[in-house]
């Protein structure tokens, strides 16, 4: 796939499914630059590009008919029940969704991509999923995806797109952060969601009941 060279001033949101990302809103981050999100953020929002990789997720995403008016990418895959207004990514990564997301985003040409949901680890222990307990995901009381294989995929990008800065947004409260991404990568910022709020007021949920609910 081939780069854009051109600097984009406008930010990048890259939105994937820990629940950490319930701290903010959403549809405040696609009215404030361009929204890459992961498998079913389709059911509560509209991000500017969808990206999944589980076949699964794919065909309800086309079972839904999402993919006719909004940008869905994928991989190739023969399981895909029908691949007609779907994008696919070639050569395509063949990691999880949340990473390839990132990835993509990077391609476009951001000085700035702000990450949210990548929490990496389970909720003691259990999945950590905004999604848990729906169709096509594990159940709440799981045991945690292993996250190594997202961790290594997610400091690949970093390290491959030097001349962007990504700020992965965190709550002080649940801060974990990978082996892998807790080195000195100088182009990598953890920042807490309060910080955040002061670069971009009215972003984030004051409490829990303002925060979307999901389906």
């Amino acid at each position: 796939m081939k780069q854009n060279s051109q600097p984009n001033n406008t930010p990048a949101f890259v939105l994937g499914n820990g629940v950490s990302r319930l701290k903010v809103d959403p549809n405040f981050l696609i009215k404030n630059g361009t929204v890459y999100g992961c498998n079913a953020q389709y059911r509560e929002f509209e991000p500017h590009y969808l990206i999944a990789v589980d076949v699964k997720m794919v065909n309800e995403i086309v079972s839904a008919g999402y993919h006719k008016n909004h940008q869905v990418w994928t991989n190739p895959n023969k399981g895909i029940t029908s691949k007609h207004s779907l994008n696919f990514f070639s050569p395509h990564k063949g990691w999880s969704s949340g990473p390839t997301a990132l990835w993509f985003a990077s391609t476009h040409g951001y000085r700035e991509i702000y990450i949210f949901g990548f929490d990496y680890s389970g909720i003691n222990g259990k999945f950590n999923n905004v999604y848990a307990d729906t169709f096509n995901y594990k159940k709440s009381q799981d045991s945690a995806t292993f996250h190594g294989n997202w961790a290594s995929q997610t400091e690949k990008v970093i390290k491959e797109f030097r001349n962007i800065t990504y700020y992965r947004v965190i709550d002080p409260s649940q801060n974990y952060i990978p082996e892998k991404l807790s080195k000195e990568i100088y182009n990598l910022k953890h920042l807490s969601f309060n910080d955040f709020e002061k670069r971009f007021p009215g972003s984030i949920y004051s409490d829990q009941i303002h925060q979307k609910t999901t389906i």
